[in-house]
């Protein structure tokens, strides 16, 4: 057993007591009244899912295992020569919450390059699929395809797996697919956007480099790869892609369709589309402008004029922070170093003055400041990612650390099955004293 496996285990065991005795001695404590509004309204602010992987503080942002984004940008190991931590190192953090030391580092960096070849046959798949499949229906497919390779179904169709050690063979499973996850995706993007001229893996190189490697784009994207994934890994459990994940697996299906699952349901244009729907929106207003650098006088009469219109400003606002987002804070002082003269970074530099203290004055949002969405298409533009239908497996490669996380303790925890109990509209209009 590797020392990561050996701590996470020591952790899970643990736990289990905390868990065991909310639900022996708590188990009928309410944590809240549902509304007839939150029923209706796609279940939001229902508390109903538990994650110690992360939680989004609606005044300080994401919070990775108890620390705020720029305390984990802080303090985890950085790669030498870069900027950014190494994704190894926030996986472990992830897994663990401790801060990693250089060592264990190196141990998760191993496991990966160990974990690492990808099957000939998920190849082969993805170049018989039709030349117009959307990259994330391709990465999907490859997940699902190595389903066949579950250690967790090898083991459980034993009969002998005890429920108490369902995470070790799912661990197993998530790190075998964290650490391929990155060349399924750069080949996808080099076999469908750069004529099939495939890169081959450079095993010298961590995981965010050899991304950029295999993607084929120079430094500093390096750490732009890295900045990604961190950043997009988590966001609580509620959100469309890690619930999706989490409730599939719940079913004891294993991390492979648990994976795939959340990479459909982070397709939706509404949850990992966003950032290229802002993008083309800026590009839009760039062009409108004829590529123009306004005044912020100029931009504020464009962004009355665009609210005035009954449109919005894509990128500005979200559903549970009340402060600008940190993942956005993050980017902007990367492109404040990095591109601070690209046009298209000059615009969302405007933006970010001028669109909150309007939305506040106006009235428009609960939450004016912008989101992580609100830039990260730019950042990869300008380095040369200008393939739009792309930017969601980024995304998704990303979101694996925080999901996979999830999953190893949800099954090391004992965590059941999801079930939740539906009601009619009569129902509804019932308890609403509303009389047919």
């Amino acid at each position: 057993m590797s020392r990561l496996k050996k701590q996470v285990q020591d952790k899970i065991e643990a736990w289990r007591p905390r868990t065991t005795r909310l639900l022996k001695e708590f188990g009928n404590t309410k944590l809240q009244e549902i509304t007839i509004e939150q029923a209706i309204g796609g279940a939001r602010n229902i508390k109903s899912l538990v994650t110690d992987i992360s939680y989004l503080d609606p005044n300080e942002g994401i919070r990775f295992r108890g620390f705020t984004i720029p305390e984990v940008l802080e303090k985890l190991p950085k790669v030498p020569g870069g900027e950014m931590p190494y994704v190894e190192g926030f996986f472990f953090f992830l897994l663990t919450g401790d801060i990693p030391s250089t060592e264990d580092v190196k141990e998760v960096a191993e496991e990966f390059k160990k974990r690492s070849a990808v099957p000939k046959y998920v190849f082969d798949i993805l170049k018989t699929m039709p030349k117009d499949s959307h990259p994330m229906v391709m990465l999907s497919t490859a997940i699902l395809s190595m389903q066949r390779e579950s250690e967790f179904v090898k083991e459980y169709n034993t009969g002998k797996l005890k429920k108490n050690d369902y995470w070790s063979p799912t661990y197993e499973d998530g790190l075998n697919l964290l650490a391929k996850l990155p060349e399924i995706a750069a080949f996808i993007y080099r076999l469908k956007y750069k004529d099939g001229k495939i890169i081959a893996s450079d095993p010298n190189l961590d995981l965010g480099g050899n991304f950029a490697h295999m993607m084929g784009i120079a430094k500093p994207y390096d750490d732009v790869a890295r900045m990604y994934f961190i950043l997009h890994s988590d966001h609580e459990s509620g959100n469309v892609s890690a619930h999706t994940g989490h409730l599939v697996s719940s079913a004891l299906s294993d991390l492979y369709y648990s994976i795939s699952a959340m990479v459909n349901g982070l397709a939706g244009p509404l949850h990992g589309l966003a950032n290229q729907e802002v993008l083309a929106w800026i590009q839009g207003v760039y062009k409108q402008m004829d590529g123009k650098i306004p005044t912020e006088e100029e931009m504020k009469k464009f962004v009355r004029d665009t609210l005035q219109g009954g449109q919005v400003i894509p990128g500005f606002g979200h559903a549970v922070l009340r402060k600008t987002d940190p993942r956005y804070m993050a980017q902007r002082e990367f492109c404040l170093k990095h591109l601070p003269k690209d046009p298209l970074f000059q615009y969302v530099d405007l933006l970010f003055k001028v669109v909150p203290p309007i939305l506040l004055e106006q009235g428009k949002a609960k939450n004016p400041w912008p989101n992580v969405d609100a830039q990260s298409g730019v950042i990869q533009w300008y380095y040369g990612l200008k393939e739009y239908d792309f930017y969601t497996v980024l995304f998704a490669v990303g979101r694996a650390l925080g999901v996979v996380a999830n999953i190893i303790w949800d099954r090391g925890l004992g965590y059941p099955i999801e079930r939740p109990k539906s009601v009619t509209t009569a129902m509804l209009e019932e308890v609403a004293g509303i009389k047919s």
